[in-house]
């Protein structure tokens, strides 16, 4: 399985992400895109995944991913202080990936339905989707 996390601005939330799925998911292809290369090598620390940044690293990755997973502004053009591209936020939407996006109100997108929790929660409960994902479970 190849799951791609994408993390801007300092990338210390896709650094757990990736933490977290070597952990749990010790076998998958995980490679760490960021916006910025802050962002990606800070990723890369998490875990010695590699890594690639920018707009067409987001883009080339996104159509060659199992699974998707990052901030919910990495899918809203010009989020994230604008770091987010109009085409990076449309290769998001268009690719085939299973895709998770873990809430973050600093983004200004309030999704309702979702139940507040820490972050390491949220990052919890998308791994586990994931493990659930790759072991056939709906």
């Amino acid at each position: 399985m190849r799951i791609v996390v994408i993390d801007g601005q300092g990338g210390g939330m896709g650094r757990s992400i990736v933490e977290r799925l070597k952990e749990r998911l010790p076998g998958a292809e995980i490679i760490a895109v960021g916006t910025n290369a802050t962002a990606t090598a800070q990723m890369v620390r998490g875990g010695g995944v590699r890594g690639a940044t920018g707009e067409n690293a987001v883009v080339f990755n996104c159509s060659q991913a199992d699974v998707v997973i990052g901030p919910v502004g990495i899918y809203f053009a010009n989020s994230m202080l604008g770091e987010v591209t109009p085409r990076m936020a449309e290769a998001l939407a268009a690719c085939r990936a299973e895709k998770f996006a873990i809430p973050v109100s600093r983004c200004h997108i309030h999704i309702t339905g979702i139940a507040e929790q820490s972050l390491s929660a949220h990052i919890e409960e998308a791994v586990s989707q994931i493990l659930r994902l790759q072991n056939g479970e709906n």
